[in-house]
């Protein structure tokens, strides 16, 4: 009896110790990247038949936020030998990696079935015929590629695949090939700006604009048209972007937080040029919120930068804290130092600062506004005089903001009286201002359009948060729970990966 017992236990430990076993073999990692890869793929090819493109935009989504930077040459070779079944397209697509992984892999891709055929006698000698491909995943592989091309920095090859990617992609008229015709749009204009001739593609990216309209291609269009807005500005035409916006809707319902935050951006840009500061800055203030809060730093960086120049072009100073945010504080520093010579009223002060950091300026796009600025300085020099001095001389004003004679003080005086930006009055006989006593503030309706801005910002706050809620699905429908679970997992996943969407040099 004991030496059954102990046989019987023997039995039982024995399938726990080969489980324990499995679970102790270390997981490789291409493995399942591949795998989750092909799965996404094997999704692609139900959406012709069952339309649901949610399978496409998710299998977008985590390949831009996880597995991007993951893909390699010899990933990208197993996937292309796996479903493009056409030789001569495969061999077109595979002249853009490296040869040695395209020889090495594909030896893999040949003996995996000899290894299986070997392995068992009794299974058929016939292999699994390979299933047919079909556009979504002709565009998907030849986009991963592609991105594959632009984050390796091999611009000139980048170019010429995405002009036969899209090509391609011109080709097909399908509504389930919209949320990756975006993303080829985007890259077909991103290595062309790389490879310098960005201004070439604006015929083409107009061209498709129009096709995106009539196919009533939503998402094809918002991408367009704020690849369009870059061009224009990357060129300073500012009136042609104008003109573009103004005759052009924006479908704010389909774009997504990104494409709206580099609309926002875009836009705010070209009020801010346009002298409309209040628009440019409650523009830029919508782009910084639309933008990812973890990621990004790049692009909240350059809205950050605009929004400091628009709110001293407003009169405004901005709050210290606005400079010290964690990431961006050594690209802000320049601009805390004009800040602070505009809030000193320090003419030289601001001339040094421009003149040590033009090359910063310039960079930025932000030199000519900051040009604009040196009448806010002396405005503001002129109200902190106003303030402390009941009377003054004009030769003190004019050697107090470092201006060349007393006649131009005289003249920006006279105007800042007439711009209500100081209460005096000017003597000019005796050459002297003499500053009125200052009445209450709370008697004018400043305090009202103050609450009115502040009330403003709250509305669209809780108004975009209302549109952005996720609701149950309706109870009285009889839905199976463990697809709605499943379902509600992808959700959280989608969510979660929309702030890693965009690396900074592509954000805008």
């Amino acid at each position: 009896m004991a030496t059954k017992d102990v046989e019987m236990k023997d039995a039982a430990a024995a399938p726990q110790a080969e489980a324990e076993k499995k679970a102790e073999q270390p997981v490789d990692p291409i493995a399942v990247l591949l795998s989750d890869l092909q799965r996404h793929i094997g999704k692609m090819r139900q959406v012709g038949e069952t339309k649901e493109l949610r399978h496409v935009q998710r299998a977008i989504r985590m390949t831009f936020s996880q597995y991007r930077r993951k893909i390699t040459p010899s990933i990208l070779a197993k996937l292309i030998h796996k479903n493009f079944t056409d030789v001569d397209m495969r061999n077109q697509i595979m002249a853009y990696l490296p040869k040695g992984n395209v020889a090495s892999d594909a030896m893999d891709v040949d003996e995996q079935p000899s290894q299986t055929n070997t392995s068992t006698t009794t299974a058929p000698t016939t292999a699994a015929p390979q299933r047919e491909l079909t556009p979504e995943v002709e565009i998907f592989i030849g986009l991963l590629v592609l991105v594959h091309l632009v984050d390796n920095k091999k611009v000139a090859d980048a170019v010429t695949w995405a002009n036969t990617l899209l090509g391609r992609l011109e080709s097909f008229n399908r509504r389930t090939l919209d949320p990756l015709s975006s993303r080829v749009f985007f890259y077909y204009s991103r290595a062309h700006e790389l490879n310098g001739n960005f201004a070439e593609i604006r015929p083409k990216l107009l061209a498709l604009q129009r096709t995106a309209t009539l196919r009533h291609n939503y998402d094809g269009q918002i991408t367009l048209l704020n690849l369009l807005l870059r061009n224009y500005l990357h060129y300073n035409l500012f009136d042609q972007a104008d003109k573009l916006v103004s005759k052009t809707e924006f479908k704010e319902e389909f774009a997504s937080s990104n494409e709206q935050a580099r609309y926002y951006y875009y836009y705010g840009r070209i009020r801010a040029v346009q002298l409309n500061y209040g628009d440019a800055f409650t523009y830029l203030t919508q782009a910084l919120r639309k933008a990812p809060q973890s990621a990004a730093r790049g692009f909240r960086a350059a809205v950050q930068k605009l929004m400091c120049i628009v709110q001293l072009l407003m009169g405004d100073i901005p709050e210290r804290s606005f400079f010290n945010q964690r990431g961006i504080r050594g690209a802000l520093s320049p601009y805390l130092e004009v800040t602070q010579a505009v809030r000193s009223g320090d003419v030289a002060h601001f001339q040094r600062t421009v003149q040590q950091y033009a090359s910063a300026f310039q960079k930025d796009q932000t030199y000519t506004l900051i040009q604009r600025m040196r009448n806010n300085v002396i405005k503001t020099g002129l109200r902190r005089i106003n303030l402390s001095y009941s009377r003054i001389s004009m030769q003190d004003i004019c050697t107090k903001l470092a201006l060349e004679s007393v006649e131009d003080a005289e003249y920006i005086v006279a105007k800042a009286i007439r711009d209500n930006i100081i209460d005096a009055t000017v003597n000019h006989a005796e050459g002297y201002i003499q500053s009125r006593e200052t009445g209450d503030v709370y008697s004018t309706t400043e305090p009202q359009a103050q609450f009115h801005r502040r009330i403003k910002f709250c509305l669209d706050i809780h108004n975009d948060t209302v549109k952005a809620m996720r609701y149950p699905a309706n109870q009285k429908k009889d839905v199976d729970a463990e697809e709605a679970r499943k379902r509600a997992e992808e959700e959280a996943e989608e969510i979660s990966a929309l702030a890693d969407d965009f690396d900074d040099e592509d954000f805008f």
